[in-house]
């Protein structure tokens, strides 16, 4: 199908992928805290306006490549018609709930695949932790020990070249801070993605009302120019 044909998305139910924008989010460690200014009131001004900051992979956000590669491409480069890609979503919560630091394997995904079907290429691949619960909880969603040590899940190195490379997937994307887990200091599915211009999206809400395949997810970004990532409206478009 080539960009000029016509394009049709059926779904039955929109289901919000971001969470609020407030102060006292979880944030990476050394990330900027997310403030909010009043610089207008109805009663004083006639109107209500407020200033924000945050930092660009604050909340719910996606990373681009310049985030790990030297003049490489930032958000306001990335095409609009790739911010609308259908999802499939790979459940490891109940693995999560008993270890904190698991990671996708390839087993997982031939799991997943022999249930569902072979993960079609262009789709971008959600997985579903569960960390989403720990949201309101900033130190439990970091999960940082004494020795700064994140302990999350994430994508496995294995599984993400197995879905990047093989099956050629759009992208990544998962309800805790990182596609990499806490422990992989290295970032290593993070490079791996971004090395291909990957969608990478983090900090993602709801995943558990998804169904694995049959969604649509559209991702709302700033176009910042010359930033390293932005932060993200995302909806899901459920059949």
């Amino acid at each position: 199908m080539t960009d000029h044909q016509e394009k049709r998305i059926v779904y039955r139910r929109v289901v919000d992928l971001s969470h609020p924008i407030r102060p006292g989010i979880p944030l990476w460690p050394g990330d900027p805290v997310v403030e909010f200014e009043t610089v207008a009131e109805t009663g004083r001004d006639g109107y209500f306006l407020r200033r924000f900051s945050m930092g660009e992979h604050g909340g719910t956000h996606l990373s681009s490549p310049a985030t790990l590669y030297d003049a490489a491409a930032g958000p306001d480069e990335l095409p609009a018609p790739r911010l609308v890609v259908p999802a499939i979503v790979i459940n490891v919560s109940a693995q999560t709930a008993e270890n904190p630091d698991y990671v996708l394997t390839p087993g997982d995904v031939a799991k997943w695949e022999r249930r569902y079907g072979p993960v079609p290429p262009g789709s971008l691949a959600l997985l579903s932790t569960g960390w989403q619960r720990h949201w309101y909880d900033p130190d439990r969603f970091i999960n940082a020990d004494a020795d700064g040590r994140m302990h999350t899940p994430g994508f496995g190195p294995e599984a993400a070249r197995l879905l990047l490379e093989r099956r050629n997937v759009a992208g990544l994307g998962i309800d805790a801070h990182g596609v990499d887990a806490g422990m992989d200091a290295n970032l290593s599915v993070s490079r791996l993605a971004l090395a291909r211009s990957a969608l990478v999206l983090e900090c993602l809400n709801n995943l558990d009302q998804l169904p694995p395949t049959g969604t649509t997810v559209i991702v709302g970004r700033l176009p910042l120019v010359g930033g390293s990532g932005s932060p993200a409206s995302v909806l899901a478009l459920t059949q």
